[in-house]
């Protein structure tokens, strides 16, 4: 579908399983309003904290291979674990439907913030140094592996490896203060990260696919931005208190820097395999930058960093949700063509 050429009908999903699930309902509602604003007919269906998928409160059954409501695409406004980490994608993979967004390979390494790492390691990625380590692996080898988490120096954080939105990130400053930051993030999850804390400004960029045909493709970068905050670090209050976080676009950082956090966005994405949309995070030190993390379905609100990046891009919000819809169709036509 060629943007203005017509309405399709979109399912939304929002919700889910996640520590996220407020989030993402305040996403999809927001993707809603931005689909109807372009035209298109949307509907809502909301995945409870039990796992249920439920439209206007009445339960969904789903059978494999007959879509999803009649859905042209679905556009899955889902934030974390069960959402953003390739579970979600598979179901729709399974329900052969179309749908906005990475598909289960990038969306899974994505989510996994140390196989992430390890992948732009391999492509030559500038990051913030890192350790992985697995909770069965800290119990059986403590010594050795808290050996390894002091070369990073201190300060470090400390995180759940499949988390977003900063749930269960801890501040490590003091040495006797790591073992307690790792019980609590092994709390959350079997795979714990520990970054090496970056110098500079904290710039996010957003990536949008590129549709069939036009020029610039497969994926562009927008403005980059820069995240101000008053707090010691962007944790989840800054991330979600109203006046807890600035995003000031452009971002206060060298051309230089903003021409290499641009080019780095798009090599991320395009590395990990990303389709539609991401938002990738830097630190920036002079002409210095450091890729933190890639996000493949950020907070989707007008007033997210995303839609704002993009908006300051000359994006404007209905354009991105069209453009994401239109380029889920357009994979769903390749991947249909294909001999299996």
């Amino acid at each position: 579908m060629e943007a203005g050429s017509g309405s399709l009908e979109v399912v939304v999903l929002a919700g889910g399983r996640s520590s996220e699930h407020d989030v993402s309902l305040s996403s999809g509602a927001a993707v809603l309003a931005g689909l109807r604003g372009a035209g298109h007919r949307a509907r809502i269906v909301e995945i409870g904290r039990d796992g249920v998928w439920r439209e206007a409160g009445a339960p969904l059954t789903l059978s494999p291979g007959e879509g999803l409501l009649g859905a042209d695409v679905v556009f899955p406004a889902l934030h974390g674990p069960f959402g953003e980490d390739g579970i979600i994608q598979g179901v729709l993979e399974a329900l052969g439907v179309p749908y906005v967004g990475s598909d289960v390979a990038a969306s899974a390494v994505c989510m996994d913030k140390v196989l992430f790492k390890r992948m732009m390691s391999t492509a030559g990625v500038p990051q913030v140094r890192y350790a992985g380590v697995r909770a069965d692996r800290f119990r059986s080898e403590r010594a050795q592996a808290l050996a390894e988490l002091a070369e990073l120096g201190l300060p470090v954080f400390v995180k759940p490896a499949h988390l977003g939105s900063s749930v269960g990130i801890a501040k490590v400053s003091d040495a006797g203060a790591l073992e307690p930051a790792l019980a609590g993030a092994f709390e959350h999850d079997e795979l714990v990260i520990v970054e090496a804390m970056a110098s500079g400004t904290e710039v996010e960029c957003a990536v949008l696919g590129v549709p069939a045909g036009s020029p610039g493709g497969p994926a562009r970068a927008s403005e980059p931005g820069e995240i101000v905050i008053e707090s010691e670090w962007y944790d989840y209050e800054a991330k979600y208190t109203p006046g807890g976080m600035e995003l000031k676009i452009p971002a206060r950082i060298a051309p230089a820097a903003r021409d290499r956090v641009m080019e780095l966005a798009r090599a991320a994405f395009l590395y990990a395999g990303c389709d539609g949309l991401a938002r990738a995070d830097f630190f920036v030190d002079g002409e210095s930058v450091l890729l933190n993390e890639l996000n493949t379905m950020p907070g989707f609100t007008p007033t997210s960093v995303y839609a704002k990046l993009m908006d300051a891009s000359g994006v404007p919000y209905p354009t991105v949700v069209d453009t994401l819809c239109r380029l889920a169709r357009e994979r769903a036509g390749r991947r249909a063509a294909l001999r299996h």
